[in-house]
């Protein structure tokens, strides 16, 4: 998990059972950020994204909780930033933040591929095709880089925002 200082504090208080959130857009379509109002991220999604969110009725439009990582975002999309320092909470399995802590440790302009990552956390061959699940359940598109796993033999596999995105942001990182 990636974790440094927390965006600027806003000056509402928050209700911590409340979920808050914002858009945002991007080269690759609107983003929906969401988190508990601290400015901790809890999910990233884009329209469309398997098993994406999708803004519920009560829900909280706080875009200013969410300050520095539309920053971070924007520096990423324009190339100016690499690797994103943002605060966030996600729940999962162990197996899956395990997953999860594999995926942040690949760098910007890599790919590594299913197995690698299941080699990394200890995990054996026969574990890809959860390794796979995981990945496909990662709620932080693109700040945790599931677009950077692909295929064995090189081919862009699986990715839940869709291979147009995946394709799009492995370009942006020179990676294609």
């Amino acid at each position: 998990m990636t974790t440094t200082t927390a965006p600027t504090a806003t000056t509402t208080t928050t209700d911590s059972t409340a979920t808050y959130y914002t858009t945002v857009p991007s080269p690759v379509g609107e983003l929906l950020l969401t988190g508990d109002g601290t400015g901790a991220l809890s999910s990233l999604s884009v329209p469309g994204q398997k098993g994406g969110r999708t803004v519920q009725d009560g829900w909280v439009h706080a875009p200013e909780a969410f300050a520095e990582a539309e920053r971070q975002l924007a520096a990423y999309f324009r190339g100016e930033l690499e690797e994103f320092h943002l605060e966030f909470r996600t729940e999962g399995t162990a197996f899956r933040e395990q997953v999860w802590a594999a995926l942040d440790a690949v760098p910007y302009g890599a790919t590594t591929t299913y197995g690698e990552i299941a080699r990394t956390i200890g995990a054996s061959r026969a574990a890809v095709r959860a390794v796979g699940g995981a990945i496909g359940a990662n709620p932080l598109l693109i700040v945790r880089p599931c677009h950077r796993v692909i295929g064995a033999d090189g081919t862009l596999t699986g990715y839940a925002g869709g291979l147009e995105r995946k394709e799009r942001l492995l370009g942006l990182e020179g990676v294609l």
